[in-house]
């Protein structure tokens, strides 16, 4: 016979441990002025850079206007404009494999000038769609990076102390180290009516120890976040947290008794809050993907507290003598090893993505190795515990009930 944990004995210092827990980060979150807020819920300006060096200058001295465009494949040149025929010249990057032949077909387009920044061999591929600068090409030269092969990585913290003259400014990691690439954030706040793109380029180029030149910093995004939309998205945020819950309520009130079902959403109730406390001390930034964690583990803790349920439910009808706090230990002593399995195996992978990834995905990581383990506490200790609670607090009240008829069948016996 397999071995019965007392887990219930648990129940009500878990709780203490849990409402602590929880007080100190509501305490937590009000001391620290809320979340360290993402890119995702902030007004101000979003622009995503890349440190390469430049490839090509072109400018444009012919009639009418000549604009450039990039995708992954080709580099384009529009001429158009009043007294001169459309038209549009495509320069694939399979044509034209490096930067020598390229810069040789650009030189064909009539009023185009080339000035070659890099070496002639530098293969096309490498080049790095910018959205920097005037797509207008004219007496300005206007820059074409390239990403040249095994570059250097860059330090976040140098890139952050190079924007720090400009107020707070936030830096995100983007892809891998290698790809030398950056989320840029400055809060409305910050821009005091101005959007400084310029000054954050210029404050990149010029510092020392990022080491990039001038023209070596390219922006392949740039956009202004308003506050209207960013505080439409944070109250989305909560409106889909709060009718998650409001659906695992009503799916667990169909498939068990309306204790459970109670009981299933105090305990993902439970998760996300220590989730929050977890987020407001460490100052993990608050985003989309943060949302996209704690969604994840309510997911995994509703489906580890069914399972429990759902053996409860099967354990009473097979022993109906016994009590229902043996029932529950019972139960969670036999589901015990599916939880552990499936818990250390999940999170088999998920230590991988810590390891293995930078930026938004490491801390996506990580929130889900803290949500999961509070998720197999919760379903264990607050779910059960509840329940068990809810049951206690019935045979109270049927005792109650049962003495005050006796009391009263007395009486009227009396009489």
């Amino acid at each position: 016979m397999k071995k019965i944990i007392e887990f219930s004995r648990a129940f009500l210092v878990c709780v203490v441990i849990s409402v602590v827990l929880i007080v100190a980060g509501l305490i937590g979150y009000v001391l620290k002025g809320g979340f360290n807020l993402g890119v995702d819920f902030q007004a101000g300006l979003i622009q995503e850079i890349q440190f390469a060096p430049p490839a090509l200058r072109l400018t444009y001295t012919g009639a009418g206007n000549a604009s450039i465009s990039f995708d992954r494949n080709a580099l384009y040149i529009v001429i158009s404009g009043a007294g001169v025929e459309g038209k549009t010249y495509p320069f694939p990057y399979a044509a034209y494999t490096t930067l020598g032949s390229m810069a040789a077909a650009l030189s064909g387009v009539s009023g185009i000038g080339v000035n070659a920044a890099a070496s002639a061999d530098v293969p096309t591929a490498l080049f790095v769609q910018s959205a920097a600068g005037n797509p207008q090409l004219g007496a300005e030269p206007f820059v074409v990076h390239y990403l040249p092969p095994n570059s250097a990585q860059v330090s976040i913290e140098h890139v952050r102390d190079s924007l720090s003259p400009l107020g707070e400014v936030s830096v995100q990691v983007l892809g891998q180290p290698e790809d030398r690439r950056f989320m840029i954030r400055m809060q409305d706040s910050e821009l005091n009516g101005e959007v400084p793109a310029e000054k954050i380029i210029t404050a990149l180029e010029t510092n020392a120890a990022l080491n990039v030149g001038v023209d070596g910093v390219a922006v392949t995004s740039s956009s202004y976040v308003g506050s209207r939309f960013s505080k439409a998205l944070s109250n989305q945020a909560g409106v889909l947290m709060a009718l998650t819950l409001l659906l695992i309520l009503i799916y667990a009130s169909i498939r068990f008794k309306p204790q459970y079902a109670i009981g299933a959403v105090l305990a993902i109730a439970h998760d996300a809050l220590i989730m929050v406390a977890f987020i407001t001390w460490t100052r993990m930034e608050f985003n989309t993907t943060t949302i996209a964690a704690i969604l994840t583990i309510l997911g995994y803790s509703i489906n580890d507290t069914i399972v429990i349920f759902d053996r409860v439910r099967e354990t009473r009808r097979l022993y109906p003598g016994d009590s229902f706090v043996h029932v529950l230990n019972r139960s969670i002593s036999e589901t015990l090893g599916r939880t552990i399995i499936t818990t250390l195996t999940t999170m088999l992978a998920v230590v991988s993505l810590y390891i293995f990834t930078t930026g938004s995905m490491k801390d996506f990581a990580l929130a889900l190795l803290v949500g999961m383990a509070s998720g197999v506490y919760s379903t264990i200790f607050i779910a059960c515990g509840f329940v068990n609670f809810w049951d206690s607090a019935e045979k109270k009240n049927e005792k109650k009930r049962r003495a005050v008829k006796g009391i009263v069948a007395d009486s009227a016996a009396a009489l």
